[in-house]
């Protein structure tokens, strides 16, 4: 395990002066960490950690409601794209999929994530929760672009529209304004990655974990994965668990934020891969129940006795738009030849092999990335 810590990026430089030398250097770090990490921590001064205290709340309030209430909220016919997921529903990808467990055998022994091979679907709840624009032509993917589910109890529903508003518009900011500063930082013009999500079905992506069921040391929360979208931004978690792999040292690194400040995790996803022809890889990661998770659960007993005891994920995962013709850039592509040239001559180690990015609609890609986790037929 590796005491890296993440690079930080600081939205704010980029913001007050985009075309500053200070904005240009902030976003080729940006780049370069994705590159390097498939990850990154975001400064942005906008973000209130209030709001994330309240979403928080909300959220844990929602799954400790009996499950009867919960599976009123299912849409499986919708691939479980909104509304809630139960646990024991999502598998993790990489448990039967063989470059993923290619990869996990490439790892050094003391690196490798928790045994899934056996692993059942994640012990994890989800809320999907839409927050897209409507695109101004009719999409060949309606099932992916399907409206919102609002939870029918009372108490719920009358906080819930505000607060998933509020604080996914946070999240939503602040990711697209990174989709800019990557681009830049990749030589690409600032609006190539936020034009092409521009009518994306981008959600806010809660997940929840009941830590009274699954809170033993060394359970797996949400298996050994990458995600399938572009970009995925994360607010601070009241429980820490959350390892992710460094695609240039194949380390595993838990992730730490910052102790205060207003700060989020990005880490790449596949749309992001296959557009950057493989430059930028998708970030492995899992949550597993370890021991600082043990201690936070302790801390929270102690001083929030009458709240649930329920890890929530404060997700949020930026996708291109549906109907936009997912292929690799060339320049970003020839790129991602060199870089993998120079690893290989090198001798360094790089966590995959090469893979082969087929052009395709991303709503396909989105689908079938859907079907190996057993959200979609």
């Amino acid at each position: 395990m590796s005491d890296v810590i993440l690079p930080i990026v600081d939205l704010d430089v980029f913001l007050s002066n985009p075309e500053s030398e200070a904005s240009v250097n902030e976003c080729k770090k940006a780049a370069d960490a994705l590159i390097a990490y498939g990850a990154l921590l975001l400064h942005d001064s906008r973000v209130s950690e209030e709001d994330n205290s309240t979403f928080l709340d909300l959220i844990e309030d929602y799954f400790a409601q009996p499950e009867e209430l919960l599976k009123k909220d299912e849409r499986p016919e919708l691939g479980y794209q909104v509304g809630v997921t139960l646990e024991n529903t999502e598998k993790p990808k990489c448990a039967a999929d063989e470059p993923c467990l290619k990869v996990i055998a490439r790892l050094d022994p003391a690196e490798r994530p928790l045994d899934i091979t056996a692993h059942s679907p994640d012990p994890k709840c989800r809320f999907f929760w839409k927050m897209s624009e409507k695109p101004p032509y009719e999409t060949r993917f309606p099932g992916l672009n399907a409206p919102n589910v609002v939870p029918q109890a009372d108490d719920i529903r009358k906080r819930w529209t505000p607060v998933m508003e509020k604080w996914g518009t946070s999240m939503k900011t602040a990711v697209e304004n990174l989709a800019e500063m990557a681009a830049v930082g990749l030589g690409l013009p600032r609006e190539t990655f936020r034009e092409a999500g521009r009518y994306g079905p981008h959600l806010l992506a809660p997940t929840a974990s009941d830590l009274v069921k699954y809170g033993e040391k060394d359970t797996i929360l949400a298996g050994f994965h990458t995600d399938l979208n572009f970009l995925t931004i994360h607010g601070r978690s009241r429980y820490p668990g959350l390892n992710i792999w460094a695609r240039n040292t194949g380390k595993r690194i838990p992730v730490k934020f910052p102790p205060t400040g207003r700060y989020l995790l990005v880490q790449a996803g596949k749309q992001l891969e296959h557009l950057s022809g493989g430059l930028i890889k998708a970030g492995f990661h899992e949550v597993v129940v370890n021991e600082a998770t043990l201690q936070a659960i302790e801390r929270r007993k102690a001083e929030n006795p009458d709240r649930p005891l329920i890890r929530i994920s404060s997700t949020f995962f930026w996708h291109l738009s549906s109907d936009y013709d997912l292929a690799p850039l060339p320049e970003l592509q020839q790129r991602a030849r060199v870089l993998r040239a120079d690893t290989i001559n090198l001798g360094k180690f790089d966590l995959d092999e090469e893979t082969v990015y087929e052009p395709m609609k991303v709503g396909q890609q989105v689908q079938n990335e859907l079907r190996h986790i057993a959200l979609m037929a």
